[in-house]
């Protein structure tokens, strides 16, 4: 289910080319971590505060003309995660595994983190089907999509949030540091098979949950963390489908913000009043 969520959320952040935000976000919640840890506070609670407040600074500061998407993440993120070294290094960890927080563990999977996983995942899955064109406009023309009445910056908003909460959600699962590539893969490998957006949608969830079941069950019987089998099982499958493609897909994506499609297939770009809020 982890595999799910990352591969839903994975083909806006690809297609937007924030591949970056994953591997930023997961930093600046594990800067949450360290402090709910210190403090004995709820991890969930605590972090998930930590990672949404983050992600409203990395969206709001990026808008700002002076500063790029990419300098707020590298600014924000990187702060956050030095600040929870530095917590963790000077008074210790008093909570979940610091090794399962960076890597993930299977181990370290409790009921709680199966219910987080599955509610966050269903939430997800309520904001991209009733959200689905605000943020499919958004994706491709956010200039357009603003002009045209789509409340670009309150769906930014609202897309780092939920993506926040799959970070979060996912920490003890895939760890801090293996976080964005199983945003990535899947979203990557399922636009080499596709090039209608909505059947890039559940292609790139099929191909993390697939990647992230797989990758669990060698976890356990390889004694090696979790986040590390999901991700080399999602690498294999993106090998596997470069060679069958020859990378027709890669190099088509690089066009793919020339569109926007309907419910099954890409059209060329519609006009404002084609697609609503």
């Amino acid at each position: 289910m982890a595999g799910l969520l990352c591969g839903l959320l994975g083909v806006y952040i690809t297609l937007r080319g924030m591949s970056y935000i994953g591997h930023g976000l997961s930093h600046a919640v594990f800067g949450g971590f360290a402090a709910s840890s210190v403090i004995s506070f709820n991890y969930y609670l605590g972090a998930g505060i930590w990672g949404m407040a983050s992600a409203l600074a990395i969206n709001r500061v990026s808008r700002s003309r002076r500063i790029g998407a990419d300098a707020a993440i590298g600014v924000i993120t990187t702060a956050s995660f030095a600040l929870g070294i530095a917590l963790l290094s000077l008074y210790g960890n008093k909570g979940p595994s610091f090794d399962a927080a960076l890597f993930g563990s299977i181990i370290g999977v409790a009921d709680t983190d199966v219910w987080v996983v599955a509610a966050v995942t269903v939430f997800t899955v309520i904001v991209v089907l009733g959200r689905y064109r605000a943020l499919l406009f958004s994706t491709f023309d956010p200039d357009v999509a603003d002009v045209s009445g789509v409340r670009v910056a309150r769906t930014d908003a609202l897309l780092m949030l939920v993506l926040s909460l799959a970070i979060l959600a996912t920490l003890n699962i895939i760890g801090v540091t293996l976080v964005a590539a199983t945003l990535v893969i899947p979203a990557v490998v399922a636009r080499m098979l596709t090039d209608s957006f909505s059947r890039m949608l559940w292609l790139s969830a099929i191909i993390g949950a697939v990647g992230g079941f797989i990758g669990m069950n060698l976890s356990y019987h390889l004694d090696v963390p979790s986040g590390t089998m999901i991700v080399l099982v999602d690498a294999a499958a993106f090998c596997l489908v470069l060679m069958a493609t020859g990378g027709r897909g890669l190099r088509g994506a690089a066009g793919l913000d020339e569109y926007v499609d309907g419910p099954l297939s890409l059209t060329p770009r519609a006009t404002p009043s084609q697609i609503a809020p």
